[in-house]
């Protein structure tokens, strides 16, 4: 069987073959191949609806019994603008074609490459299958419809654009979508709406997330089991303003490597005559750390220090690629920066690693893959310092993942500008890959902000710098673990442990007392009044997925107790209260 890359590429061929089947006014955009499928833009005419995918299915089973041949054409430029005479979209890609244009073009650039299967031409380079034939017709679904401006510019046309996945087997295909289907139940902006955990209001601005109380003190939870960790692990907690001197990020390389990521800068001198300097919101906290480091003498003795940093930092996302928590503009980092001497550098590493690997476990994610990010030679012009600081840092990396035996990826050219980086790929309760870890080695900040210890001998010397963030965004964090527990949390997460239900208006009292010492204990819960039934408030707390429901009547007021009832598990029967406090806080500390 063909690669299933080509098999993709081949499907979105067939999909604009039955498209221009069923509407031969059509003009065609570009359709390739990606992550477990393909898409297809289109201009038609009329509008459709989800509803009209299958049929466009059909017809696509249609043409691949037939057995259609992909057929290759070389022809020449000239050739090419008469075949797609009505095809606006692809006069232009023609005329855009040069011998590294993304057509395949011979080594002068007077032929282009064209493929025909069924009743379809396209400009394309390729490769694709032999025969429809080679395509398992009943491993492959379209899912959905968007719109998509032609070349992702906004001021041009808007497409269609039809979605569809593809896989090697009928059972892979059936396995992905019902990993969609789960997916979906678990989104976190679904979720995080129903639970009160998060909002974004457009008024206030898109890609800023707000958080009331629920979701505040989620995220007040996660980021305290992080510092506090960190502190007991010798880090120095800092602080630094949302806000720096433009010329701060012009020295670290931020305005010439980073720009398109960063807001505008704040131009001071346009609000009063006395300020004659620009500021600009921060995109990240490492140079006021820098500051700090180099606000003082170093000494070899004082090495390494570790300061951290829950900052939070602004960075410019187009708004269509604004996604609830996981993709904003304004975000806070569980940021440090480390700065040793090189005989320090790979036992920092070892250390920063098993840090790594303690928090995303402390949050109930097992297992993960790691990728070794590393500069491109042949583009130095993306990148500070030389090739030979460069090797170090990569070197210095690769070493501290083979001491820990981790197997790892490495891919080239998807460094940061200052450093190259290892990313650890968490996967979730279903199966899906997040990136939230990153750990990169710096030998250019030293460099650029002149940071410097004093060794054994009195001379003065560099510090490498590490940079780190373990949870990464804490928003994208919290975003991936509302659909990591499906919005479940275990009870050291949930915002809201306990509810306690009295059965009757005489029980309120006694309801009232549990609360009471539940919050004594530093437990979060919520004591509901007798206005609504038991069942109705149960059923409630169910759908809020708080961990446990305490329902309280004339028994337990008696026997001083609580009829305990556990999300999803259902009834636990009645416990003494001391004895359930004992329970619950065994299960908060061993965070099970």
């Amino acid at each position: 069987m063909a690669k299933i890359e080509t098999i993709r590429h081949s499907l979105s061929h067939i999909m604009a073959a039955a498209v221009k089947s069923l509407y031969p006014d059509v003009k065609f955009g570009i359709g390739p191949a990606i992550e477990n499928g393909f898409y297809y833009d289109f201009d038609l005419k009329i509008t459709i609806s989800p509803e009209d995918l299958p049929k466009i299915e059909e017809k696509m089973r249609e043409i691949i019994k037939q057995g259609a041949l992909f057929k290759k054409k070389e022809v020449s430029k000239k050739e090419a603008k008469k075949v797609f005479k009505k095809q606006p979209y692809k006069l232009e890609l023609i005329g855009e074609m040069s011998t590294s244009a993304k057509a395949s073009a011979d080594k002068k650039g007077k032929t282009v490459t064209i493929y025909e299967t069924s009743n379809f031409i396209d400009l394309c380079k390729g490769p694709h299958i032999k025969s429809t034939k080679e395509i398992p017709s009943d491993a492959f679904k379209l899912t959905k419809i968007a719109g998509a401006y032609w070349r992702g510019d906004e001021k041009r046309p808007m497409l269609t654009r039809i979605y569809g996945v593809a896989f090697k087997t009928k059972k892979e295909l059936e396995d992905y979508l019902k990993q969609i289907e789960e997916s979906e139940k678990r989104d976190h902006r679904v979720l995080g709406k129903r639970l009160e955990l998060f909002l974004i209001d457009e008024e206030f601005g898109p890609g800023l997330p707000l958080w009331p109380p629920k979701g505040a003190i989620l995220r007040k939870i996660v980021m305290d089991f992080a510092l506090n960790t960190y502190l007991k692990r010798g880090y120095q907690l800092v602080a630094t303003p949302h806000i720096a001197n433009l010329k701060l990020w012009k020295t670290s390389g931020h305005t010439d490597f980073y720009k398109e990521s960063m807001f505008p800068p704040m131009h001071m001198r346009e609000i009063a005559r006395e300020e004659k300097d620009d500021y600009q919101l921060k995109p990240m906290n490492c140079p006021g750390h820098v500051k700090i480091y180099s606000s003082k003498i170093r000494s070899y003795r004082d090495l390494p220090l570790r300061f951290t940093e829950m900052g939070t930092v602004y960075r410019y996302e187009r708004s269509g690629t604004l996604h609830g928590l996981t993709r904003v503009r304004g975000f806070t980092q569980d940021d440090a920066h480390l700065f040793c001497t090189p005989e320090q550098l790979h036992s920092e590493l070892l250390e920063m690693i098993d840090l790594t690997i303690y928090i995303l476990k402390s949050f109930g994610f097992k297992d993960f893959n790691v990728s070794l990010s590393v500069h491109d030679p042949k583009n130095k012009e993306k990148y500070l310092g030389s090739d030979k600081i460069w090797k170090l840092a990569e070197k210095a990396l690769e070493n501290a993942l083979k001491t820990k035996k981790l197997s790892y990826t490495r891919y080239t050219g998807e460094a940061v500008f200052y450093g190259p980086k290892i990313d650890f790929l968490i996967s979730d309760a279903i199966g899906r890959e997040w990136q939230l870890t990153t750990i990169q080695v710096d030998f250019n900040f030293p460099e650029k902000f002149d940071l410097n210890y004093i060794d054994k001998k009195g001379k003065k010397k560099r510090p490498i710098m590490l940079h780190r963030a373990l949870l990464g965004s804490l928003e994208r964090f919290i975003g991936v673990l509302i659909e990591h527990y499906g919005g479940a949390f275990p009870l050291w997460l949930a915002p809201i442990q306990f509810v306690v239900i009295p059965v009757g208006s005489r029980h309120q009292k006694y309801a009232k007392q549990v609360g009471k010492i539940l919050k004594e204990q530093n437990l979060r819960v919520e004591v509901q009044d007798e206005a609504e039934t038991v069942s109705k408030k149960i059923r409630e707390a169910e759908v809020q997925k708080i961990p446990y429901m305490l329902v309280v009547g004339d028994k337990e007021m008696k026997t001083k107790s609580v009829r305990v009832r556990k999300r999803e598990k259902g009834d636990m029967g009645i416990i003494k209260l001391t004895k359930f406090l004992e329970k619950a806080k065994k299960e908060i500390e061993t965070k099970k």
